[in-house]
């Protein structure tokens, strides 16, 4: 095997290992040695890689951060609206989070104080953007009231996206995180989008939880 690939698999065993300990133990809680026994390499492979825990954790925030750019690119270039294109877009964070400890991972780290280095912007904002940038196309499409507050809805449903993960990490499988964001849209939508439209979106929770349950 040639010597950068080889390189770049122990990176990649490195970052997950860390990740799934990140996730289940917490930052704090988990140390460079627990994270070499985990990965099954030598100190020597995780420091040519890494120089110390909180480069790990940076890693771990970057892949998560361009799995979110990669899915809301994915989202802009179907041809759906923005409401729809915003649903898909927290199912699809959902579904990584559900089939990725990196995902999941890299939230636990932004909920628990880590720093999160320049020019990577924190996760909560670039969703925040998003969030609001899909909100107001809805808004013109006519699937939001018009008097809809955008900022407020943005900053309310990320809050509410975040929460029900966090919270349910304590409570529950991983796997009933879809149930959760569904139960979240339907309380969104009986609150933001005018009854003659709100069908078509409680339509599409029911089939994007599906999606993700069949795999």
């Amino acid at each position: 095997m040639p010597r950068q690939l080889r390189a770049e698999q122990t990176r990649a065993t490195i970052i997950t290992a860390a990740a799934d300990l990140f996730d289940r133990q917490g930052y704090e809680s988990t140390s460079l040695s627990d994270i070499v026994e985990h990965a099954q390499v030598t100190k020597g492979a995780l420091y040519f890689h890494f120089a110390a825990k909180d480069d790990l954790a940076h890693a771990i925030m970057e892949l998560q951060s361009r799995a979110s750019r990669g899915l809301a690119h994915e989202m802009d270039a179907r041809s759906s609206s923005s409401l729809e294109a915003l649903m898909r877009l927290t199912f699809g964070i959902a579904h990584l989070s559900v089939e990725d400890p990196i995902p999941r991972a890299g939230l636990r780290l932004a909920t628990g104080g880590v720093e999160v280095r320049a020019p990577l912007r924190h996760p909560f904002t670039e969703w925040l953007d998003i969030a609001s940038r899909k909100l107001l196309g809805a808004v013109k499409e006519s699937d939001l009231h018009p008097d809809t507050d955008i900022d407020a809805a943005a900053h309310s449903l990320v809050c509410s996206f975040v929460g029900t993960r966090v919270v349910s990490r304590h409570l529950e499988p991983v796997t009933r995180q879809p149930r959760r964001l569904a139960e979240m849209w339907h309380l969104l939508i009986r609150g933001l989008v005018p009854v003659p439209r709100r069908a078509r979106y409680l339509t599409l929770v029911a089939q994007l939880e599906r999606e993700i349950r069949t795999g």
